[in-house]
């Protein structure tokens, strides 16, 4: 188990800045390169979906971390392995929400561009984040997790 100074993730940025950063730059490249998408009422009732979608799942995973116990916050320490509710189905339902929140925020403005930086944040959260976050959540609750890590998927 990681010492009290170093019982933190290390994890790259705070999670909602990444994908902050990749909409706002998706954004402007939209306003120097205008790509809209042609989906018109369609895709942008899919987009008001997936944000509600991702809104729940937020929810859901903040109650059932704070009903745990833990921090929310990944660049606080674990204080529980937290299996239940989403977690069940996904090791890292707030990252689903997140993302499925940046698709929704394209969808509903009918913008390609932030679409484009997409695969940039995925590789930034995969790398500078759930990597970092896995190896810390290993070494803090040793085959607890790693038994969670075999039956549950790290996206879905």
């Amino acid at each position: 188990m990681p010492s009290t100074d170093d019982d933190r993730p290390g994890v790259l940025a705070f999670p909602p800045l990444i994908y902050a950063a990749g909409l706002i730059a998706g954004f402007l490249l939209q306003a120097l390169l205008p790509l809209h998408l042609g989906w018109g009422i369609g895709g942008r009732l899919l987009g008001g979906l997936l944000l509600a979608l991702a809104l729940a799942i937020v929810l859901w995973a903040e109650r059932t971390m704070s009903r745990a116990g833990t921090n929310v916050n990944p660049m606080k320490p674990a204080k529980a392995l937290v299996t239940e509710g989403p977690f069940r189905y996904s090791r890292n339902p707030m990252y689903l929400a997140l993302t499925t929140l940046y698709v929704g925020i394209s969808l509903l403005f009918a913008t390609f561009a932030p679409l484009i930086f997409l695969p940039l944040v995925l590789a930034v959260m995969h790398f500078g984040v759930i990597l970092r976050e896995e190896r810390y959540l290993e070494l803090k609750f040793g085959q607890e997790y790693r038994r969670y890590k075999a039956r549950v998927r790290r996206w879905l």
